[in-house]
């Protein structure tokens, strides 16, 4: 299968996290307002680099490797936030998208662990 740009894996894997947690907040409450401040405050940089630090045990050598080629990226973006913060969440970001594009089965097994291990869930319903 065909390697893309690590910046292309971030841009598909941000995709694939924002679906993910709307597809969960959908469930919680019909009010648009609501829905929207679920949704970013989990589709932010802040928690993505937090998830990403549990992940490390789980993650393969393979994905490790990426992770550090995904801290190397140059953004080209004036950021409001810190830079070591959005280098944390693109690599999560990148981690995400390269296993939905080349191993899906993969992504299943990091969202359900994201899931049932970091409280995830009751964290959405608070």
């Amino acid at each position: 299968m065909r390697e893309l740009n690590i910046k292309n894996y971030a841009h598909i894997g941000d995709a694939v996290w924002e679906l993910f947690i709307r597809e969960k907040t959908i469930y919680i409450t019909e009010n648009l307002k609501k829905l929207h401040d679920l949704t970013v405050s989990f589709v932010n940089a802040k928690f993505q680099s937090e998830l990403l630090k549990y992940l490390l045990e789980y993650l393969s050598e393979t994905e490790l490797d990426l992770i550090r080629r995904a801290g190397n990226i140059r953004t080209s973006s004036v950021r409001r936030i810190d830079r070591n913060l959005h280098r944390k969440a693109t690599e999560f970001e990148v981690l995400l998208g390269y296993n939905y594009i080349h191993n899906k089965t993969r992504l299943e097994e990091l969202l359900h662990i994201i899931e049932k291990h970091t409280n995830f869930i009751s964290m959405l319903k608070n």
